[in-house]
């Protein structure tokens, strides 16, 4: 089925819709993840889609593609409200009835806000990658695992990650991130600075953007969540403590999408379910299909 595509807004942010030849079944919204994205992302993923006859946005995040704004200064609230604003866009434009949002990474918990925040709204929601844990039990993980990899001893890692414990401490106590910034200045020299103070933590907006997201607890909004969910991770992800993310999920979720819910961890997969370079593990699209199909006409 051939995907046309055509501009659109959402607020002050350039968006792209794409839809099937015919009539689209339903729509999704696609959330990026943390960092810097535009309207140009997500590959082959709309086009995809589209042959599934299903209608799709994307957007800018505020400061990229031309789009005005700092997604830097944006909370993950913020962020929620814009995915919301971008399901409006897409049924007034697009005349689906049910739409819903899929998140990678960062994008997953944006997704779950959303669809917590205003049940009415979203009628489906899939995450890839999207951690079931907060952002600093998540950063902690994936700056662990890093410096292992790196090939640094146990003390050292251990060195660390005190620091790593100490500055999240601290911003969650609302020390101010100029001062934060300064105290881990200190530590330049030692040979694990560089794993653990570089971007995103080595500015004072990007710590400040860092501090603001530590109170969200994706394992508080689960149970509320209202709409069907599918939940995909990589068993080679080294970013998401999966097994901890698999079992929040088993714990939390609600009982009353039985037989449409699914979580799944596809074998050999990383953070962006490739098993290899731009290739998808091959379970990937046959379950977000499957899953589509059963969620958007019902």
């Amino acid at each position: 089925m051939p995907v046309q595509e055509r501009d659109t807004t959402v607020g002050s942010l350039n968006a792209i819709i794409a839809v099937p030849s015919d009539p689209p079944r339903a729509g999704l919204v696609l959330v990026d993840g943390s960092g810097p994205a535009t309207r140009h992302a997500w590959a082959g993923i709309p086009a995809w889609l589209a042959a599934r006859g299903m209608a799709t946005l994307r957007h800018d995040k505020p400061g990229c593609g031309g789009s005005p704004g700092d997604w830097r200064d944006q909370s993950f609230a913020d962020r929620a409200v814009e995915a919301l604003a971008a399901l409006a866009v897409l049924r007034a434009e697009t005349g689906v009835e049910r739409a819903g949002l899929i998140g990678y990474s960062q994008g997953g918990w944006i997704s779950l806000i959303a669809a917590t925040s205003a049940p009415q709204a979203v009628d489906f929601v899939i995450t890839v990658s999207g951690p079931a844990v907060g952002i600093a039990e998540q950063e902690r993980v994936s700056t662990e695992r890093a410096l292992r990899r790196a090939g640094h001893p146990p003390a050292v890692v251990d060195e660390a990650m005190r620091w790593v414990d100490e500055r999240a401490a601290r911003l969650a106590v609302g020390d101010p991130p100029a001062q934060v910034l300064a105290a881990q200045q200190r530590h330049a020299g030692r040979v694990w600075y560089d794993a653990v103070a570089a971007e995103p933590y080595d500015t004072v907006q990007s710590l400040t953007f860092f501090a603001r997201a530590l109170s969200f607890d994706p394992a508080a909004r689960i149970p509320h969540l209202r709409c069907p969910i599918l939940a995909l991770y990589g068993a080679a992800d080294e970013l998401v403590p999966v097994e901890r993310s698999v079992a929040v999920l088993a714990e939390r979720l609600p009982g009353l999408h039985r037989g449409r819910n699914a979580v799944a961890v596809l074998p050999g997969a990383d953070h962006l379910l490739h098993v290899a370079e731009s290739e998808h593990a091959p379970a990937f699209l046959p379950m977000l299909g499957a899953f589509l199909d059963l969620v958007a006409l019902s």
